[in-house]
C-alpha cells in the first residue's frame, strides 16, 4: 500500500472500549476519552456508544468533542486566558481549574456560558508513581506546575466548587493507582465529602493484558461508598492501545559501522514519544539487534541527525521497497505528528471488515496552510 500510513483497526477500538464499558457496568463511573491521546474523529459514533463523553485541554479540542462526539465535554488546561475560558464556557459541562488564582479570576464569569458548566480544581497529591526514566511525564515531580498542593488550599473558599481532579498516572495498573488514593484521601479527606464528583485522571491502562480490572472496580466502588462522589475516569491510550499501525516504506540502506536503513517515517514528524518517552517501538516478527542474521539501525528521513527508531535484526536483508509496520500507534502519535522539513505526511486509514479504507490523504496544500 501506499506509505507512509496510519491504520486503525476498528475492531480493536470497539473491544478496548467493551471494556471500558464493563468498567462502567460494575461501577457507574463515567469514562471519558482523553483527546489528548487519541482524536480520530471519524470512529467517534463506534466509541460515544460505549463512554461518556470526551476531556479536552484546549478549546479546539473541546470543540471537536461538542461537534463529532457528543456527551459530556470536559475540559482542564494549566492555565486559561480570557479568550479560550469565554469559548470553553459555551462547549463544556465542566472546566477544572490549576490554581485557585485562575478560578478567582475566572469565577464571575462562571455562570455566562451558554450552558450550565460545573467547576472542579486540580489537585497534586505529591505522591509519584512514576519509574524514574519517564519523569517527563510524572505530575507529582517536585516544582511540577500541575494540580494545586495541600498546602495552597489554607485559607481559600471552595464555594462554587463542585469536584476534584487529580492526574498522575501514565500507561499504570490498579496498583499505582492504589497508592495514589491513599496519599490523596490523607490530605484532601476534608474536601471529599462535600464534592459532588472526583475525576481520577488518565494513565489507566485498562485495556492491557495484564490491567487489574477487578482491583480497578473494588477501589473506584469503595471510594463512592466512602464519599457518595461520582467517580470519573478518562483514559486515552486505553482506548486505542495496541488498536493501530504505522506502515512505511525502506528508502535506501546505508553502510556506517553498521547497516542504516532510511524510511519514509520519521521519530520527529510521525513517532516524537519515540524520542521524547523515549521507547522502542514493535515490529511483528522482528528481533533485537544481533537476535537475528541481519541487524540494522533504523531511521527517519528528516534532516535531525537523532531521527533515529532503534536497532532491529530481520531474518531477510533489509532493501529499498520493503514494507515495515510499527504496532501499536494509535494513541500518542497521530495526536503529535507535525510537517517539520515538509515530509510527506502519513495518510490515515480505517481496518474494516478486513478491507482498508482511507478516510484522510494530506497534501502540500495542507503544509502550505498551516505556516501561513
Amino acid at each position: 500500500m501506499k506509505t507512509p500510513a496510519f491504520i486503525v483497526d476498528e475492531e480493536r477500538i470497539r473491544r478496548n472500549c467493551e471494556v471500558l464499558a464493563s468498567v462502567k457496568e460494575r461501577t457507574g463511573c463515567k469514562i471519558l476519552l482523553a483527546l489528548k491521546g487519541f482524536a480520530m474523529w471519524p470512529l467517534f459514533p463506534l466509541i460515544r456508544g460505549h463512554l461518556n463523553g470526551v476531556c479536552a485541554s484546549s478549546p479546539w479540542e473541546a470543540r471537536l468533542g461538542r461537534e463529532e462526539f457528543g456527551g459530556e465535554v470536559h475540559a482542564y488546561a494549566a492555565a486559561y486566558s480570557a479568550t479560550d475560558f469565554a469559548e470553553l464556557l459555551t462547549l463544556c459541562d465542566e472546566i477544572d481549574f490549576n490554581s485557585f488564582a485562575q478560578w478567582q479570576r475566572f469565577k464571575v464569569r462562571a455562570g455566562s456560558g451558554t450552558r450550565p458548566t460545573k467547576f472542579g480544581l486540580r489537585i497534586n497529591p505529591e505522591c509519584s508513581t512514576q519509574d524514574p526514566e519517564h519523569a517527563i511525564y510524572d505530575p507529582c515531580a517536585p516544582k511540577s506546575r500541575l494540580g494545586i498542593r495541600r498546602q495552597d488550599f489554607e485559607g481559600q473558599n471552595l464555594y462554587g466548587i463542585s469536584g476534584l481532579h487529580f492526574h498522575t498516572l501514565c500507561e499504570q495498573n490498579a496498583d499505582d493507582l492504589e497508592t495514589t488514593l491513599m496519599s490523596v484521601e490523607e490530605q484532601f479527606g476534608e474536601f471529599l465529602p462535600q464534592m459532588e464528583w472526583v475525576n481520577f485522571g488518565g494513565g489507566h491502562h485498562i485495556t492491557r493484558d495484564d490491567y487489574d480490572v477487578d482491583l480497578l472496580c473494588k477501589l473506584i466502588n469503595d471510594f463512592k461508598a466512602k464519599y457518595g462522589a461520582q467517580v470519573i475516569l478518562e483514559p486515552g491510550e486505553a482506548v486505542a492501545l495496541n488498536a493501530g499501525v504505522l506502515v512505511s516504506t525502506v528508502l535506501d540502506v546505508i553502510d556506517n559501522d553498521g547497516a542504516i536503513a532510511i524510511l519514509d517515517v520519521s521519530c520527529t514528524c510521525h513517532m516524537p514519544d519515540v524520542l521524547e518517552m523515549p521507547y522502542r517501538p514493535e515490529i511483528d516478527g522482528v528481533g533485537l539487534p544481533g537476535e537475528k542474521a541481519h541487524s540494522y539501525k533504523l531511521a527517519g528521513l528528516s534532516c535531525l541527525a537523532g531521527d533515529v527508531i532503534g536497532d532491529y535484526s530481520f531474518d531477510e536483508p533489509l532493501q529499498a521497497g520493503d514494507q515495515l509496520v510499527f504496532q501499536d500507534m494509535a494513541h500518542y502519535s497521530m495526536v503529535k505528528t507535525s510537517f517539520f522539513n515538509g515530509i510527506q505526511h502519513p495518510a490515515i486509514g480505517i481496518l474494516r471488515n478486513g478491507e482498508v479504507e482511507t478516510v484522510r490523504e494530506f497534501s502540500y496544500k495542507d503544509y502550505k496552510r498551516r505556516l501561513a
